[in-house]
């Protein structure tokens, strides 16, 4: 007797109440002007959001039609229903354990009020999706995957989304449950760099893993060519490969051709790749053979490989291997990467980790002072860097904010700038920093080979360290450019550096 007046006359907990059609503000005016006479009701809620009306422009709607939220104890909204509103009730949970007696459907405090806190602050924004959210993991144009983000702070903390483009503008999709059922909804909200978001990798389709599909196939076979001692005759050796496959998409026939030829070591290569790695060259070898000439513009010269890729060209030994050029020696080390990856299809995140390996190149600084240069192939994106010029260079780097017009009315706001300062605080530090022992390069000489690289120069007895220490710097980089949703521009430059798997 004691638990259940406790439950009826001193609990107050939120309690769903169902409506009649197109009644929840009706209900809720009730209850809220009869708050005085019925004992134990505290608060009514109603929530609304913004709906397309058509010629109207955007409307209010309520957002869980034929239901209102009471926080009342169980009598009161019992005691409410049987004498103001007799043809409503009280929602009860369908989820009970089998043998377990009917209870009232109620939702928890910290929910109700982390859900209020969201709805009044993106009321006027939230729109809700006629389509499922599935239908917001492709751009319909490109048929590319649209990004996943997850929200870090906020209403919305840990809500993850697609990125997806509505007309000109760009808002965060996702999926809202429903307090009284398994239900969901999509919903969008425009202006989504308002924000704090970070950028999930796609594990079913990243546009970055697609993006480098056929570098990974040419950086795969150059890296073998390498390997087996081609020098100065891998990039020819490379186009004959290539050009063969064309004529002949077999790499089995590939391997005895070799062999006969008194190439057993690259034969041996070949022999050994894996099922995936052998599809992603016939993948290029189709993609040659409907763009003649692709991997001959691409690749007019055969210098230090991008800085990170899947497959090591090389022996290691306990994680690092050097190759000799004409001009300088790679070191190849072995680099574990973790990411925040993302399942669309199973709607699950977890943590990935991958293994690549970091190519760095070092050749004597000229002059024979005894110090050498460590560097690594940043070419395509530091020479995109260095072609913006002038206040729009300093703005990239440098800029944090810029005012803009808030909703069409006199009212300004602050905007954070899509800058390296803002977004990529490593390279940041690189560019803009004069004390930073990297440095970007334009145009070092790599053997025969001009690049824009990432530099540091040690003694014989420092080349370890720094190597160390470019590296590392260097995947920082990588990690901040690739998991921001900002920067989508030097996101793609940075496919280049980041041969991603």
């Amino acid at each position: 007797m004691a638990n259940r007046d406790k439950l009826n006359n001193v609990d107050y907990r939120w309690y769903v109440m169902r409506t009649q059609p197109r009644q929840e503000r009706k209900l809720a005016d009730m209850l809220s002007a009869r708050m005085s006479d019925v004992k134990n009701i505290l608060e009514v809620y109603c929530p609304q959001h913004s709906s397309a009306g058509g010629s109207r422009g955007d409307v209010a709607a309520v957002l869980f039609p034929g239901f209102v939220f009471v926080l009342a104890t169980q009598q009161a909204v019992v005691d409410f229903i049987g004498k103001y509103y007799p043809e409503g009730a009280v929602v009860y949970d369908r989820k009970r354990q089998d043998g377990a007696k009917a209870a009232f459907l109620t939702v928890p405090e910290g929910q109700m009020r982390l859900f209020k806190d969201f709805n009044e602050n993106y009321a006027d924004r939230v729109i809700i999706l006629e389509r499922p959210y599935s239908d917001y993991a492709f751009n319909p144009k490109t048929n590319e995957p649209n990004e996943i983000v997850k929200v870090v702070d906020g209403p919305l903390k840990g809500c993850e989304g697609y990125l997806t483009r509505f007309n000109r503008e760009r808002r965060l999709v996702f999926n809202v449950k429903s307090f009284y059922s398994d239900r969901c909804m999509a919903v969008s909200i425009p202006d989504v760099w308002s924000l704090h978001v970070v950028r999930l990798h796609n594990a079913e389709g990243d546009r970055q893993t697609l993006g480098t599909v056929k570098e990974r196939a040419v950086d795969l076979l150059a890296g073998m060519l390498q390997g087996c001692g081609y020098g100065s005759k891998a990039l020819p050796m490379l186009y004959s490969i290539v050009d063969g496959l064309v004529a002949k998409p077999s790499l089995v026939g590939l391997r005895k051709s070799l062999a006969g030829k008194g190439h057993a070591a690259l034969a041996g290569r070949l022999a050994a790749l894996s099922t995936a790695d052998a599809e992603l060259i016939l993948n290029l070898v189709r993609y040659e053979g409907d763009n003649p000439g692709y991997v001959r513009a691409g690749w007019p010269a055969l210098s230090l490989r991008p800085f990170l890729t899947p497959t090591a060209g090389i022996a290691l030994c306990g994680g690092e291997g050097r190759l000799v050029h004409w001009a300088f020696t790679e070191y190849v080390r072995r680099v574990g990467i973790s990411e925040l990856a993302y399942y669309p299809s199973k709607g699950r995140e977890e943590t990935l980790t991958s293994v690549y390996y970091a190519h760095v190149g070092v050749a004597p600084v000229c002059g024979g002072s005894g110090r050498f240069t460590v560097f690594a192939n940043w070419d395509s994106f530091l020479g995109e860097y260095f072609h913006t010029a002038g206040r729009a260079n300093e703005r990239l780097v440098g800029g944090t904010v810029r005012a803009e017009a808030c909703d069409g009315q006199e009212r300004r706001r602050e905007k954070l700038i899509e800058s390296f300062r803002n977004f990529a605080p490593t390279l940041y530090r690189v560019l803009a920093d004069e004390s930073s022992p990297i440095k970007a390069v334009e145009g070092f000489g790599a053997g025969g080979a001009r690049l824009n690289v990432m530099a540091v120069t040690a003694d014989v007895n420092g080349i370890d360290s720094a190597a160390d220490m470019l590296i590392t710097t260097c995947v920082d980089i990588c990690r901040e450019i690739n998991s921001t949703a900002r920067l989508p521009i030097w996101r793609r430059y940075l496919r280049s550096v980041w041969l991603h798997e």
